[in-house]
């Protein structure tokens, strides 16, 4: 991955089967400054049952006429899709992702070459699917929704073999848009103290703000799902970005990793020229002859600095004028 920020924007399945509004998804996150694009790779019939009903925001979204089944295999890229994504995203010099749901999809993107994994939330149980990405992943990025701190050690204990590979974990809140109450952004901590990882977020509320401050705790990884319409029919548009507002949250956190810094507290290069004119000396109050002794009387302290400084206050006080001194005047001594 990178040394700054890792921004992934999750095209997901908002493509709705359209391999050309998919590869223009591409430009958009490119153009946006995203390190990667991700995108979803599953055959409906390995995925998901002829019978099973719909997530509650999916029958919001989409309605109650079809079934997941259904839904999905509208929207899913044929396998050769991918390598025109992938070439597109060369092109563009943004990394291609894609999350694999079974087990001929993993097959599919591992001959692709593809070196970043992403394991979904919902797949964190799923023991024979951890082995399979364990088996082939250069790099994986493990999302933690609606799991417990149990399951993510278990998880872990799955993906960490003996090969000497990064392995993140994305703090997640699935349920699409998460309200703000559930997003518990302090989670992200607990699992980097306890697990000794890389930690990000996954976001899924409405807006950008949460995931900028995820950065401001200390996420290395972001990904936010994006539209190039939240009106287009499908089942996560209304909850994702569109491409201003990812746009927005990009330029947000770059910059946030910016002024973030070292963590060393020191003056800094800008502020030096700032020093006398903010700062203060001691300067006679009023018209001071030589031989009067300083006091509270005769001396105060006011803008520029560059004199004796106000923390030298009780030295001054007592001692001699050695010369005379006009209102306003710097003291010396």
């Amino acid at each position: 991955m990178t040394d700054h920020v890792f921004i992934i924007a999750e095209a997901g399945v908002n493509h709705n089967g359209d391999l050309n509004r998919a590869l223009e998804m591409v430009d958009v996150a490119a153009d946006a400054g995203a390190d990667a694009v991700k995108f979803q790779t599953f055959k409906a019939e390995k995925l998901v049952s002829k019978t099973a009903k719909k997530a509650e925001y999916q029958t919001k979204n989409t309605g109650v006429e079809e079934t997941q089944f259904e839904m999905l295999k509208k929207i899913e890229l044929r396998y050769e899709d991918h390598q025109l994504l992938m070439e597109r995203c060369q092109a563009r010099g943004i990394n291609f992702m894609s999350t694999a749901f079974d087990e001929e999809s993993v097959e599919l993107l591992n001959h692709l070459g593809m070196e970043v994994w992403k394991i979904p939330s919902g797949e964190i149980t799923n023991l024979p699917y951890l082995r399979q990405i364990s088996a082939v992943a250069k790099s994986i990025i493990l999302s933690t929704g609606m799991s417990s701190l149990e399951e993510i050690e278990a998880a872990l204990g799955v993906l960490r073999t003996s090969l000497n590979r990064p392995i993140s974990v994305l703090h997640c809140t699935t349920e699409y848009p998460t309200p703000m109450g559930d997003v518990n952004l302090l989670a992200m901590l607990q699992m980097r103290e306890k697990f000794n990882v890389e930690v990000g977020y996954s976001d899924h509320t409405l807006g950008i703000e949460v995931p900028i401050a995820a950065v401001a705790l200390g996420a290395k990884i972001i990904e936010k799902h994006f539209t190039l319409d939240k009106a287009l029919p499908g089942p996560d548009h209304r909850a994702s970005a569109d491409p201003l507002e990812l746009n927005a949250m990009v330029s947000a956190i770059r910059n946030i990793e910016v002024a973030l810094g070292n963590g060393e507290k020191r003056i800094t290069e800008s502020e030096q020229k700032n020093l006398a004119v903010a700062r203060k000396s001691i300067v006679a109050k009023r018209a001071i002859s030589k031989g009067e002794i300083f006091s509270v009387e005769n001396i105060t302290t006011k803008r520029p600095g560059g004199g004796i400084s106000p923390m030298r206050w009780d030295d001054v006080i007592g001692s001699t004028a050695q010369r005379d001194f006009t209102e306003d005047e710097q003291i010396e001594r």
